[in-house]
């Protein structure tokens, strides 16, 4: 019978330095490196996508997307440098890792040092998922559901048009929920009655559209400062039953948020600004929301988009992932849904055009408001790197939007 040994602050002491740098290998396995991390900035006419593919010593690679911020070749040159950190590690130590980059970071990172942890974590639990044989949800406590309830954003310049985009995203892809603006272009420049108005004239057409079953999410879009003026939106809107209130005020002040939870009848929803579990823990705590939307592309990833719907689960609030970003982005959030109990809905747009029809090999598609849940081993998703070489990156930024005296809009 073999005695059992026990690693005592002593034995640790004089253990080679390799090992108290790294986990020892898992089990009987037999050890994964990685050896290369590389990058691929894609434009898609009119933002950037950005690639994350993790090579490894035994042949297994993993692909993951970060955020796209604005300033993206920072982003690009954050996963650059961690590369000098990981390569040699076993990427299946995906918390140590994760640890790795954010704790030896000097000072909390904000959403360039967030999103390259994010692209570049994505890419090890693919790997991970690939060695095991498995789909990552899999490896995320099974899966909870049978088909992943999705969204998609009408858009339109007038409340007739954004109706009409409305019925026809419902008529084409049987979606039970839609998202919209309550905002006419240039509304920065309005007086707040005229906003308001408008606001209701846009939400009301689309209700009429609809029908009284569709859910109809409303986005504001953090295009207000003041919270009286959110609340005076909410209260024209309401008689419409929005589904939520997306982001009503900036995000950085979560008592103003609860202030204006306090005054509306509108389930709230916001977070998609917010990282890691310690920015939403106050965000949570404060319970100002119904809804939290972390986007998995630059809260710090899978594990820690987890930790964060384990939190929102305990204060009774359902999670809604903020997924604007690439198709390889919306199968990463897919197995964040297939294994979170709490999980709500997910943003996504039909990849029948364009971009989003071209950068995987085999896009997920939406039936009936729904879409499968992969069973392939890892993300059960593949890059069409050919793809790539014609669609170069180019310089974006959000628009910007003026008052009619000149000054800077808040967006």
């Amino acid at each position: 019978m073999k005695r059992r040994q026990f690693l005592t602050a002593a034995t640790l002491a004089a253990a080679p330095a390799a090992m108290a740098q790294a986990p020892m290998p898992m089990g009987d396995k037999p050890a994964i490196k990685i050896t290369d991390i590389k990058t691929f900035l894609v434009g898609t006419g009119s933002r950037n996508w950005i690639y994350v593919k993790v090579e490894t010593d035994q042949g297994i690679s993993g692909i993951g997307e970060a955020y796209s911020v604005g300033p993206d070749e920072a982003t690009v040159k954050v996963i650059e440098d961690y590369k000098l950190w990981l390569v040699g590690h076993d990427p299946r130590n995906v918390q140590y890792l994760w640890d790795l980059m954010y704790n030896t970071t000097r000072f909390p990172g904000g959403s360039v040092v967030n999103s390259a942890i994010s692209g570049i974590e994505h890419a090890l639990w693919d790997i991970a998922g690939k060695a095991a044989g498995l789909p990552v949800w899999a490896l995320l406590n099974g899966r909870v559901r049978d088909k992943v309830r999705v969204y998609q954003s009408a858009g339109g310049a007038s409340p007739q048009a954004v109706a009409e985009s409305a019925q026809r995203l419902v008529e084409t892809h049987g979606y039970t929920a839609i998202k919209m603006s309550p905002h006419n272009p240039d509304d920065n420049a309005m007086p707040y009655n005229k906003v308001t108005r408008i606001a209701g004239q846009r939400v009301g057409a689309v209700r009429k559209a609809l029908g009284p079953d569709v859910d109809i999410a409303v986005d504001i879009h953090a295009h207000f400062f003041e919270v009286q003026r959110a609340i005076r939106v909410a209260k024209e809107i309401e008689q419409y039953y929005p589904f939520w209130l997306e982001e009503p005020i900036r995000p950085e002040n979560y008592e103003v948020m609860k202030k204006l939870s306090d005054h509306v009848d509108i389930p709230l929803a916001s977070g998609e600004a917010n990282y890691t579990k310690y920015e939403f823990r106050d965000l949570i705590n404060a319970q100002a929301l119904d809804i939290v939307q972390p986007d998995i592309c630059c809260c710090g990833g899978m594990l820690e988009l987890k930790k964060i719907a384990a939190m929102a689960e305990a204060q009774y609030i359902m999670v809604a992932p903020h997924n604007p970003m690439s198709p390889l982005a919306t199968a990463v959030n897919v197995h964040f849904a297939a294994s979170t109990p709490n999980f709500l809905i997910l943003e996504y747009r039909a990849p029948v055009d364009g971009a989003h029809k071209d950068v995987l090999k085999e896009p997920i598609m939406v039936r009936d408001g729904y879409v499968d849940i992969p069973t392939k081993p890892g993300w059960g998703v593949e890059l069409n790197e050919e793809a790539f070489q014609h669609m170069p990156p180019s310089p974006w930024k959000r628009p910007t939007g003026r008052r009619a005296d000149g000054s800077i809009a808040f967006l």
